[in-house]
């Protein structure tokens, strides 16, 4: 008996850091719910007609969907919403509108500005514009299209929640349910909740990546940050610092981007109750994206006055972007930057950042040159084919941005099968030469050369699900003119049950400016030295 007692002890600080303690009390107000349910004049359906169940509404490019907007004093307990995703399909044979287009804003009583401004996306520690599961305790993302949070939000006097859709597509099918309390009154001293949206690209030579930066009382909760990287190698070595009602230095000095995310040695795809990282793509490749959060609910920057909190954004980089010409940890990075801040303050905060609108808010290209695969489809001007016999057809898959070119190489022909793509390089600059592969489960191992000259290894092409890749080939300085892209089929892996190809382009992505300033292997002969920075 003693043991059980020790033991329910033990379990109590869990339970009340669960909340199901709160289950055990009384508690004050009544239910309501603001919702898309299907109206007739002004009161819920809810008869026997389809039209009881049309539960959503489609919002135009320009257009602002009102949400809630109820008088208080109350605090809202969940939002759930959901919607078409981007992609065409018989709802939308056009597409939709992403979650980064949808900028979510909510005002709390008179206040002049929205204490919540942020694309839905970000909102819900989904970047990018992608749909990527989140289980969390305040943010959950089943299957990376119901959009739930638990934050508790009061107000005072009104609260005023709406989505509009900055984008160029309308946003079909938009269901929503708004839970909150109705409360007899509101303590004087309640915080209210913000988040807050801002973004760098890329970030600022010289300055940390500001996150937040407020004056009054309160708490900070939680970081959403993506990070679309420039250069090669690992970002993430710079620190969190945070300064505390006014100091003229952080007072909190973390170690590193993946330590503040509660990640050791780098980040990788997870889900966790107070941590997680939803999107990883590549390691330590020009161009690759990394989206996190960090939810400090049990661990809160408490201020009296006003809070600061940045990143650095430094880490290893390559030697050509170095102006020693070396390779080491400590580099200062110039990667795009986007981020939520997540805090509860009294009164009205100063943050100045303002979210742009959502065409700012897209990652700008980096691609000098993208030459689908799909050229290949066509033979050359003087009537010479672009492949060898076999079946060359272009699909599309959602995995890649553009059709991709499938090749199929003729019975018996496997081996030695080929496919070339042409393409002309117009100035002499720094650049990566990369190709976006899919990989599956009846593909081979194909050689790439640029120009008769090998480029590495064979590139296996075998996995068990469908999937995009980027194989990242050359970092060089090419001559203007034309060049050909040349991938050869040399077998497939045992587990594969086929050898054919998935190629949906060639890509000449841009380097950073320095690496031209510095100008480090501006007149090596690439194919005397064939570098790749990693």
């Amino acid at each position: 008996m003693c043991r059980l007692l020790l033991l329910l002890a033990l379990a109590w600080p869990v339970l009340a850091q669960d909340g199901l303690d709160e289950l055990t009390r009384p508690w004050a107000g009544r239910s309501r719910r603001a919702s898309s349910t299907a109206q007739l004049d002004g009161r819920p359906r809810g008869d026997t007609q389809e039209a009881s169940n049309w539960d959503n509404i489609n919002v135009q490019p320009g257009e602002t969907a009102v949400l809630m907007d109820e008088a208080g004093p109350g605090v809202i307990t969940h939002i759930w919403m959901t919607f078409l995703g981007p992609e065409p399909q018989d709802w939308a044979p056009e597409g939709s509108a992403t979650h980064q287009d949808l900028l979510l804003r909510i005002w709390w009583d008179d206040q002049a500005r929205p204490a919540v401004e942020a694309p839905v996306g970000d909102f819900f520690a989904n970047a990018f514009g992608r749909r990527d599961e989140v289980i969390s305790q305040p943010v959950l993302v089943e299957d990376g299209d119901s959009y739930n949070c638990f934050w508790r939000m009061p107000f005072r006097d009104r609260a005023r929640v709406e989505v509009i859709n900055q984008g160029s597509r309308p946003t079909h099918l938009l269901y929503w349910n708004i839970d909150w309390l109705e409360l007899p009154d509101l303590p004087a001293d309640t915080p209210y909740f913000h988040a807050q949206y801002r973004q760098e690209y890329p970030v600022t030579p010289g300055e940390d990546y500001v996150v937040l930066e407020t004056t009054g009382r309160g708490h900070y909760v939680g970081t959403v940050l993506a990070v679309r990287t420039r250069s090669p190698a690992w970002f993430g070595e710079g620190d969190e610092k945070v300064w505390i009602d006014g100091e003229a230095e952080p007072s909190i000095w973390g170690t590193g981007t993946e330590d503040y995310f509660l990640s050791a040695w780098g980040l990788k795809r997870t889900s966790t109750p107070y941590f997680g990282v939803p999107y990883f793509d590549q390691w330590g490749i020009v161009g690759g994206h990394t989206s996190a959060y960090r939810w400090q609910i049990r661990d809160p920057y408490v201020f009296q006055q006003s809070i600061r909190v940045a990143f650095e954004h430094w880490g290893w980089i390559s030697a050509d972007e170095n102006p020693a010409g070396e390779t080491h940890s400590w580099n200062e990075r110039q990667d795009d930057y986007a981020s939520v801040a997540f805090w509860y303050q009294t009164g009205e905060s100063t943050f100045a950042a303002r979210a742009p609108d959502g065409p700012a808010r897209r990652l700008p290209s980096l691609e000098r040159l993208l030459v689908p695969g799909t050229v290949a489809l066509d033979p050359a001007a003087d009537g010479t084919p672009r492949h060898s016999p076999g079946n060359a057809l272009s699909q599309t898959l959602g995995v890649h941005e553009v059709p991709q070119l499938l090749f199929m190489p003729a019975d018996g022909t496997e081996v030695g099968a080929w496919v070339e793509i042409p393409f002309v390089v117009e100035t002499r600059e720094p650049l990566r030469l990369l190709l976006r592969l899919t990989h599956s489960y009846d593909f081979g191992r194909w050689q790439p050369s640029l120009d008769g000259v090998p480029l590495g290894g064979p590139l296996d092409l075998y996995a068990a699900e469908i999937e995009g890749h980027e194989a990242h080939l050359l970092d060089f300085w090419p001559e203007p003119g034309p060049h050909v892209l040349r991938l050869e089929c040399v077998g497939q892996n045992p587990l594969s049950a086929g050898a054919y190809l998935g190629l949906e382009s060639v890509r000449l992505r841009e380097r950073r400016p320095r690496v031209a300033e510095y100008g480090l292997h501006a007149d090596e002969d690439w194919r005397e030295h064939r570098r790749l920075y990693r």
